[in-house]
C-alpha cells in the first residue's frame, strides 16, 4: 500500500487568525497535489508571544478555531491532518502543547500531550523555559489510522528515543515528530536525531517544522523533512514556508524490521 503524505512549513506568529488563513491555504495546496496525511508543525496556533501572552490567547479546546477549520476542511477533501500543536488551557494557570489526529470523515481520532519540556540554555546564549508555561504530558500515544499505526509526538521528544522505542512496540508504522527547531540546534541535530528514531525502529518519520522569525526574537529552522524506515530523505524543506510531498510505500516498514530486526534483538540491561 502506498499513501502520498505532506509536510506543512510555517512561519507561525501571534496572530491566530493569520496563522489560520496561512494554514487553510496550505493544507489545500497539499490535498490538490494528491496528499492524503498533511502534517502540521508544532505551535502551528501562536508562536513568537511570551509565556504570559501565550496564555491569554489560548483558546479552548472546544471551539478551537483550529479544529473546527481542520475538522471541516478533513471531512470536505477525505484527508486525514495532524495538527502539530495547539496551546490549550489546562485550567490551572499553564497550558498543554497538544497534538491532534483528524480522520478524513472529521473526526478527532486523537490527542498527544507533548512530554519532555525544552527548558534549556544552549552554548550561544539562548535560554528557553517552556515549563514556564506548558504543562507536561504523561502518556504515549499511538493512534489508529486507516493506513498505519502513528506514533505521536512534539519537538524535543525527538532527544529521548525510549519514546520512540516505546511507540514503535505498540505497532507505530509512522512516527510524527512536529517541531519548532532553533537555529543553532537545528543546523546542529536535526536531520541526524530525525533519521536516527527511523532507523532504529524501522518507520516512517514526518517532520513538520516551524521556519524563520516569529516575533518577540524567535527564530526558526525550517527543513521539513520526511524520512524513509531506511533512514532516506524523501523529502526535504529549505527555509520559507510551504509544502513538501513523499509517496510512501508501507510495506517497507516491514522490509525494513526484516532485514534488521533491532525490536527482536533488544535486550534489557539492568
Amino acid at each position: 500500500m502506498s499513501i502520498r503524505v505532506a509536510a506543512l512549513q510555517m512561519t507561525s506568529g501571534p496572530e491566530m487568525d493569520v496563522n489560520l488563513a496561512v494554514f487553510e491555504a496550505l493544507v489545500r495546496s497539499a490535498a490538490m497535489q494528491g496528499a492524503v496525511f498533511i502534517c502540521s508543525p508544532e505551535n502551528t496556533d501562536l508562536l513568537g508571544l511570551s509565556a504570559q501572552d501565550k496564555i491569554g490567547k489560548a483558546h479552548a479546546e472546544e471551539g478551537h478555531p483550529f479544529l473546527v477549520l481542520s475538522r471541516d476542511l478533513a471531512k470536505e477533501l477525505s484527508i486525514w491532518i495532524s495538527i502539530g500543536s495547539l496551546a490549550i488551557p489546562d485550567g490551572l494557570g499553564k497550558v498543554f502543547n497538544r497534538s491532534y489526529l483528524i480522520s478524513n470523515q472529521g473526526r478527532v481520532v486523537s490527542s498527544y500531550d507533548k512530554i519532555h519540556l525544552f527548558d534549556v540554555c544552549l552554548p550561544d546564549g539562548e535560554v528557553r523555559c517552556e515549563s514556564d508555561m506548558v504543562r507536561a504530558g504523561t502518556h504515549i500515544v499511538v493512534a489508529d489510522a486507516d493506513f498505519s499505526k502513528i506514533g505521536m509526538s512534539i519537538c524535543y521528544d525527538v532527544r529521548f528515543p525510549y519514546l520512540y522505542r516505546s511507540l514503535a512496540r505498540e505497532g507505530a508504522g509512522i512516527l510524527l515528530v512536529p517541531s519548532a527547531f532553533t537555529v543553532s540546534t537545528g543546523q546542529a541535530h536535526w536531520e541526524v536525531l530525525l533519521r536516527a528514531r527511523a532507523i532504529e525502529n524501522g518507520c516512517f518519520v514526518i517532520a513538520s517544522a516551524q521556519c524563520g522569525e516569529h516575533g518577540g526574537g524567535r527564530k526558526t529552522y525550517g527543513h521539513s523533512l520526511i524520512i524513509s524506515p531506511w533512514g532516506k530523505i524523501l523529502a526535504e524543506a529549505g527555509e520559507g514556508q510551504g509544502v513538501i510531498l513523499a509517496d510512501l510505500d508501507l510495506s517497507e516498514i516491514q522490509a525494513c524490521r526484516d532485514a534488521i530486526p533491532c525490536l527482536l534483538h533488544e535486550r534489557v540491561i539492568s
